[in-house]
């Protein structure tokens, strides 16, 4: 029986929160770092290669083939932005890979529970970047990043993008690979599906959100979530609940931070 998503979310500058009843997804690839802390229940992590494990934590990197299949599991999951503070940390990291065995480096041992997640995502704090000496992003990325933001709501081409940061296409693409982890392409789907996000989150409709955010039609939105996510918005959004990022307790303070 495939197991429906119900819980909060909260989206704040840099991540997307997601607490509670954890579902089953297809294979996706997130263009956004994810952390998994599975509170009870049992969630099984499957990589692009077929192989499968039942974690309580886990790490998975920006485009890194997986689906997942739960049962009776409650948890947290965190996506953090590519080039937020957690995300270089994360895409740093010597043991990061496309397998599901590389994806379970910060698990801990016998922590389950609320206290057990709240310890693990401390230790995915700012502090760690210090200890893996992750520098600034690239002042380029981060004009580009700015740039891209401004235009979401029609056509963005590489070379305007480019220009604005004062660098040539070429050496801005190959920056997003190097510092982002992913291309410039798959950097701006992920950039309008959190504007799609925060627009249904204000109350737009699918077809208005897919319009302000860049999509050709809610079909488009559709396959990116898909993509994305491996779901299908309706599934995702019907049992989510808002939470205001102000009130949320989030044992995970730090993470967006850039």
């Amino acid at each position: 029986m495939t197991q429906k998503w119900n819980g909060t979310v909260s989206l704040e500058p840099g991540r997307l929160t997601f607490r509670g009843q954890i579902g089953t997804t297809h294979a996706h690839a997130h263009a956004a770092v994810q952390i998994v802390i599975v509170t009870s229940g049992t969630v099984e992590l499957i990589d692009g290669y077929g192989h499968g494990r039942s974690v309580r934590g886990a790490v998975i990197p920006t485009r890194a083939v997986h689906e997942v299949r739960a049962v009776d599991a409650w948890g947290t999951l965190v996506y953090c932005d590519a080039d937020s503070l957690v995300g270089r940390v994360v895409q740093s990291h010597p043991a990061v890979g496309d397998r599901v065995a590389d994806w379970v480096w910060a698990e801990p041992p016998g922590e389950p529970g609320e206290e057990g997640a709240a310890r693990r995502l401390g230790d995915l704090s700012p502090a760690l970047v210090r200890r893996h000496a992750v520098g600034d992003t690239h002042p380029a990325v981060r004009a580009a990043i700015a740039h891209t933001q401004s235009l979401l709501g029609g056509p963005v081409r590489l070379e305007e993008v480019a220009a604005a940061a004062m660098i040539s296409p070429s050496r801005l693409g190959h920056l997003f690979a190097q510092e982002v982890g992913m291309s410039f392409p798959t950097y701006l789907r992920w950039a309008r599906l959190r504007r799609a996000i925060e627009l249904v989150r204000a109350g737009a409709t699918l077809t208005r959100a897919a319009n302000d955010s860049g999509f050709s039609d809610s079909s488009h939105l559709t396959r990116v979530m898909h993509e994305m996510f491996g779901l299908a918005p309706s599934e995702l959004l019907r049992g989510v609940r808002w939470q205001d990022s102000a009130t949320a307790t989030t044992p995970e303070a730090g993470l967006g931070e850039r």
